[in-house]
């Protein structure tokens, strides 16, 4: 054997999405782009706003002796600085340069988290269905992920939770909006688990972390708004990215926030800045640390999003396919016609519409359709739902 058998177990066990979207290329080369209705991936298709260009653009061109050297592992004072007076007033509490840290992205942030807070054997809960690398995530460092049921329309099962709670838990992880169910989870659900996670903490003598990934919070439609974790509970750790809501994912930008009242705040910092070294991320990228410093708030036309949410919700409940509007996010979570998703994923792909198994989130009996996509790939997609719906009714 030439590679680990944990890894050989991960590749035997890859992520549906990454293979829907590899299948899809296949067909794409078989059929013409035009002809295969690709919703697997997240990734975004809105342009980033104007502002981007015209500040990587200066950035670059400002750029002088020193600029490219390595910085602080926890990134440059006055990115962290920007970033903390926006997060202030977002997450109505008293956010300073020192509880920020740049990192790689909303996935270098929240291993990052974990490898500070985690020893052998903790385990971190996260409500279901939730975004499959998370395992992976807790496993890199020891840890074991637990998943937690939620209500039939995805909002969290508090009794459930609290059952789930063990002196082994040491992070709930939360992701709101939430990837894949684009579900919002309202301020009183996380001030009544912030109360459950201080209880539980007193109760076992440990401190029990809240792990936010919230890479989706300006994706939202409607006037929903998300809540602040901050203020839900003390003891309390957002990671985050622009990927989404600057359409930026492949520059690998992000940043942890910790809340100020934390009560180990000072070992939280340290720990953080010591993981972002030694996992290999060493610092986040530069240059885009000084682009990103001048566009909080900033977001793509999210009004672009929500029309193409309009236009796939009429078109699938027209056809009679059963689901939750999503609040937020640009995904759909579907139920599936039969009861294995896996086999109606494949009957979708039969009709060259790419979807992701519920399965592959834990959300079995449902799908997931990315509409992050042009709106005639919406349009032109609904003739295959209609025939793979018609097979099973």
């Amino acid at each position: 054997m030439t590679i680990s058998k944990k890894i050989e177990d991960i590749i035997s066990r890859a992520s549906f999405i990454r293979k829907m979207f590899e299948e899809g290329a296949q067909l794409k080369a078989q059929y013409g782009a035009d002809n295969v209705f690709d919703f697997s991936l997240g990734n975004p298709n809105l342009p980033p706003p104007e502002k981007f260009s015209e500040l990587l653009r200066d950035t670059v061109d400002s750029c002088g002796l020193g600029d490219h050297c390595y910085m602080p592992n926890t990134g440059y004072p006055m990115v962290c600085g920007s970033v903390a007076d926006y997060l202030a007033e977002e997450q109505q509490a008293p956010v300073t340069d020192r509880e920020v840290m740049m990192t790689c992205g909303a996935s270098g942030a929240l291993n990052v988290a974990l490898k500070t807070i985690l020893d052998p054997g903790d385990e971190v809960l996260t409500p279901v269905p939730c975004f499959v690398e998370y395992k992976f995530y807790a496993d890199n460092h020891g840890g074991v992920l637990k998943t937690v049921r939620t209500k039939p329309d995805f909002q969290l099962d508090l009794d459930a939770m609290d059952a789930a709670i063990t002196a082994k838990t040491k992070a709930v992880l939360l992701n709101s909006p939430n990837n894949p169910t684009g579900q919002v989870y309202p301020e009183e659900d996380l001030v009544a688990l912030g109360a459950l996670l201080e209880k539980k903490s007193k109760d076992y003598q440990r401190t029990i972390y809240l792990v936010s990934d919230e890479p989706y919070r300006k994706i939202v439609y409607d006037d929903v708004k998300v809540p602040s974790i901050f203020t839900s509970y003390n003891n309390s750790i957002i990671g985050t990215s622009y990927s989404k809501d600057i359409s930026i994912p492949g520059e690998r930008i992000g940043f942890i926030a910790i809340n100020p009242a934390a009560t180990f705040k000072n070992e939280l910092i340290g720990g953080m800045t010591v993981a972002n070294r030694i996992l290999g991320f060493v610092n986040a990228p530069a240059l885009m640390q000084r682009v990103v410093a001048c566009m909080q708030g900033m977001s793509v036309e999210i009004s672009e999003y929500a029309r193409k949410r309009e236009i796939l919700c009429k078109g699938l409940a027209e056809l009679g396919y059963e689901f939750i509007k999503p609040p937020g996010t640009f995904y759909l979570f579907p139920r599936s016609p039969i009861a294995d998703d896996v086999e109606f994923a494949n009957a979708l792909k039969e009709e060259r519409v790419l979807v992701v198994p519920g399965s592959g989130f834990d959300g079995p009996g449902y799908f997931r359709i990315a509409f992050c996509v042009d709106d005639e790939v919406i349009k032109k997609s609904m003739p295959g739902f209609k025939k793979a719906i018609k097979k099973y009714r």
